[in-house]
């Protein structure tokens, strides 16, 4: 078991711009800065949808299912879901969640209850018990090329780490409305972020980084994708990109970066056009 920091709550998590650089600001200001200022400087909370609370309850049966496993015990899916019913209605109020109505309230938990169990269905019944489970990781964004210390932390949650054959696997979970192949550049940001931290608290490498991917399916599909051992040319993209992150924090220059992104940008209608008539 590897001695990382238990989770904090996302509210415990959400400090200034200036005390950490994660995966997730990372990833929003390369995509669009003028987002990220809307949403990480000035404030401005968007509701969290049904799609997105699908994700996060998902997360919470199966941080509840590796938390047991660590400790030897296995749960059955019929206890993981009874105890995604049991706090349902307190996290839907805590986190403000919109539902049209109480039928897409209905069909999001019986979503969320169909991918636990098609996912605690599939596990091999000698997968590793858990070197970690939704662990915290943070620590000084230090180059491992160069060796300059950038003067600021990276934090990221990590879902899961097991020991396997020949190394550490480190594990993300994520809901989608479709399968199918996943693009490794679509996800580098995160994946050398996670790498970088590993290797930072454990002193080890990864063997590999593994995204689970549960597919909201009619009948929900398992795929596991994998990717490997992030390389020196992976890191070096991932400060370069932190660099140009810092230098506009600096400047205070946040563009207005129009895209493919923007069809799905919870800013594009009311916040964006009053910055971009």
């Amino acid at each position: 078991m590897i001695g990382l920091v238990a989770p904090k709550k996302p509210a415990e998590r959400s400090r200034g711009v200036w005390d950490y650089v994660s995966a997730s600001r990372l990833s929003l200001w390369a995509k669009c800065p003028l987002a990220f200022r809307l949403r990480y400087l000035d404030g401005i909370k968007t509701p969290v949808g049904a799609n997105l609370f699908i994700g996060r309850m998902v997360h919470r049966g199966l941080e509840h299912y590796y938390r047991h496993r660590q400790l030897r015990l296995t749960l059955s899916a019929e206890d993981v879901v009874q105890r995604i019913d049991d706090e349902w209605d307190a996290d839907r109020k805590s986190e403000n969640v919109v539902f049209k109505n109480s039928a897409e309230e209905a069909k999001s938990k019986a979503q969320v209850e169909d991918l636990v169990t098609a996912y605690l269905d599939q596990i091999p019944d000698d997968e590793p018990r858990p070197m970690a489970v939704e662990a915290t990781l943070e620590m000084p964004l230090i180059d491992p090329v160069s060796g300059e210390d950038l003067g600021i932390n990276m934090l990221g949650i990590v879902d899961l780490v097991l020991d396997g054959p020949n190394g550490p696997v480190i594990i993300d979970f994520k809901t989608a409305a479709r399968g199918g192949e996943l693009q490794p550049i679509v996800h580098e940001i995160q994946l050398s972020t996670y790498s970088y931290l590993f290797r930072q608290v454990t002193g080890k490498v990864e063997q590999e980084i593994q995204i689970r991917r549960l597919v909201k399916t009619k009948i929900p599909k398992i795929e596991t994708h994998t990717f490997a051992t992030r390389e020196t040319t992976h890191l070096r993209r991932l400060f370069a990109l932190v660099r140009a992150y810092l230098d506009d924090l600096h400047s205070g220059r946040f563009t207005y970066r129009p895209g493919m992104g923007c069809a799905m940008c919870d800013f594009r209608h009311k916040h964006c056009r009053a910055w971009c008539p």
